[in-house]
C-alpha cells in the first residue's frame, strides 16, 4: 500500500526545489533534506509531502530498490499521525541500508525526523 496521493512529492521541479532549499540530516543509512513549506503562523497550511530517492548504486537490482521504497513507505505511514503538516522532506537512501531489516529502518527514519523538528516529539 503506498503513500496517500496528498502526502507524495512527485515532480522533478519539487525535488530540486527541497534539495536547493531544505535543511540535512544524516544518519548511517539515510539521509533527509527536508523545508517547512509555510510559516506555522500562517493558517493554511498543507499535507506534508515525502519523496523517496534510491540510486543504482545502493543496488543495481530494480527489486532490491523496489523492496526498500516499500519498506520505506511503510515506515512513512506507521509515522503520518506524529509528522507536523506543511513539511516537504526527501529521504535519500545510502547503500549501507541493505542489511537493515524494517524496524532499523524505522527506528533511524523517526530520529532523523526528530533531529529536523518534523515530527512531534511527544
Amino acid at each position: 500500500m503506498a503513500l496517500p496521493q496528498e502526502n507524495r512529492l512527485k515532480r522533478r521541479q519539487d525535488f530540486d526545489w527541497v534539495y536547493q532549499t531544505g535543511i540535512r540530516r544524516r544518519a548511517t543509512h539515510l539521509h533527509i533534506v527536508a523545508v517547512q513549506t509555510k510559516s506555522p503562523c500562517s493558517g493554511g497550511l498543507n499535507e506534508s509531502q515525502f519523496g523517496i530517492s534510491i540510486s543504482k548504486k545502493v543496488s543495481k537490482l530494480a527489486v532490491v530498490r523496489n523492496r526498500l521504497k516499500r519498506q520505506i513507505k511503510a515506515a512513512l505511514r506507521s509515522l503520518l499521525p506524529q509528522i507536523k503538516p506543511g513539511w516537504s522532506v526527501v529521504i535519500i537512501v545510502r547503500s549501507s541500508i541493505l542489511g537493515c531489516n524494517y524496524w532499523q529502518i524505522l527506528r533511524e527514519l523517526e530520529q532523523l525526523l526528530l533531529k529536523s523538528e518534523v515530527i512531534r516529539g511527544d
